[in-house]
């Protein structure tokens, strides 16, 4: 719902009458090969798994495509590693609309300012200290993916995983999944 009513707004409010939309990250892949795009509107967490695994490719085959967050996650969080695929445009879904079209106008029309950019609102959020392998990794662990699961799903090894969950609960402070998925909860980190 929310996809189709940020469609609507791009549409009816903006003059876009083409959007397209995906729902997980092998289909944006694919659609963006199709055709060359200016523009793209995304959240971090779509059916299949985080964004951050395919931003560096994203970055790499189409590094000057201009990209915007629109998620429910926390900008706090995720902030550092988004603007390091040198992504400055944050907009939350509980924006209003008002709000959203606004900041949607300045991001089509390549405006920036301070307001618009990713910042730092909540320094004492524990996971805006995670890097983004450990994001990654965060977002499965929360899913209750295990090690082995995670290692395969990432193409990595079982030993980095555990190394990386290692130091996502000594960076949370938190000493297992339980304790973990309620803070996560609790900052609105979600999977």
């Amino acid at each position: 719902m929310i996809r189709k009513g940020l469609k609507l707004l791009l549409q009816l409010h903006l003059g876009f009458s083409e959007v397209s939309e995906v729902v997980s990250c092998n289909e944006l892949m694919k659609e963006l090969g199709k055709k060359k795009y200016s523009h793209l509107v995304l959240d971090i967490i779509l059916s299949d798994g985080s964004t951050l695994e395919i931003l560096p490719n994203i970055r790499k085959l189409y590094p000057d495509l201009r990209i915007m967050v629109f998620s429910m996650q926390p900008a706090e969080v995720y902030g550092k590693a988004l603007r390091q695929y040198g992504i400055e445009h944050y907009l939350p879904k509980t924006t209003p609309e008002e709000e959203t079209i606004r900041l949607l106008r300045r991001f089509l029309l390549n405006e920036q300012t301070s307001r618009d950019s990713l910042d730092v609102r909540y320094p004492n959020n524990p996971f805006s200290a995670l890097a983004p392998r450990e994001l990654e990794i965060l977002h499965y662990v929360l899913k209750g993916m295990g090690t082995k699961e995670i290692a395969e799903t990432l193409n990595i090894k079982m030993n980095t995983v555990s190394t990386v969950k290692n130091r996502i609960f000594e960076k949370t402070l938190t000493t297992n999944l339980k304790e973990l998925i309620e803070l996560a909860t609790l900052y609105n980190v979600n999977y």
